[in-house]
């Protein structure tokens, strides 16, 4: 009995030892509390400098984005000139090179044109000679006039056309004067006769026509002298 006597004081002691306040362990978490107190609200003026820092970087951000577009709409417009300005090279050569082609084209039917035109004035001058008077002669003749019309049917497919210059004013970019007279028929320079036929080529003086061109009324005759009055 007197052993259990003395275990009161015992179990009083381990109860002040066990107080919540003087244990160091009890202390512990405490502190570790107010550590993430601490850590869950930090500084704000921290927090205030990052937001501006990130301002910052997101306004340059948009300035390279910015001068970036400005670089690529420029280098777009300068290839957009670049390309309005060959496809109008190209138009005009185009154009050019049609032309030349043109005007090569009419000057080799002018030159093989011009080379046929001393055979066409064979035929003329034939036709005007010719004068059937039997029937073999008259059947030679109408050959000879279906050969000069198939040849003068060519000559309009081609574009070719007669002058006609007989009674018209003398003009140096159709006509060749050849002789010039007095008429007492036509005024001065007035085409009297064509002596060689000219020629068109889709309105182009294929070959200049010979004429013979008017002077005018020549030098008026003396009058004759009439009778004396002593007559």
């Amino acid at each position: 009995m007197s052993g259990d006597a003395n275990h009161p004081h015992d179990s009083a002691a381990e109860a002040v030892s066990a107080a919540p306040g003087d244990h160091p362990s009890d202390q512990s978490p405490g502190v570790g509390a107010e550590g993430a107190v601490l850590e869950a609200n930090p500084d704000p003026g921290s927090e205030g400098d990052g937001a501006s820092e990130g301002g910052a970087v997101s306004g340059s951000r948009e300035e390279q984005l910015e001068s970036e577009l400005a670089a690529l709409r420029s280098e777009y417009e300068s290839l957009r000139s670049q390309s309005m300005r060959i496809a109008a090279d190209f138009d005009n050569f185009r154009k050019r090179q049609s032309r030349d082609q043109q005007d090569q084209r009419l000057q080799i039917t002018c030159s093989t044109l011009s080379e046929i035109l001393p055979v066409v004035d064979n035929f003329e001058r034939a036709r005007q000679q010719l004068d059937p008077q039997h029937e073999e002669a008259q059947g030679l003749h109408r050959s000879y006039q279906g050969l000069y019309k198939q040849l003068v049917d060519v000559f309009k497919q081609l574009g070719v056309s007669p002058m006609r210059v007989e009674g018209e004013p003398f003009d140096p970019s159709l006509h060749e004067a050849v002789l010039r007279e007095p008429s007492d028929d036509h005024p001065e320079d007035v085409v009297i006769a064509e002596l060689q036929r000219g020629y068109h080529l889709d309105g182009r003086v294929l070959r200049h026509a010979l004429v013979k061109v008017s002077m005018g009324p020549g030098p008026s005759a003396p009058a004759p002298a009439g009778p004396s009055e002593g007559d």
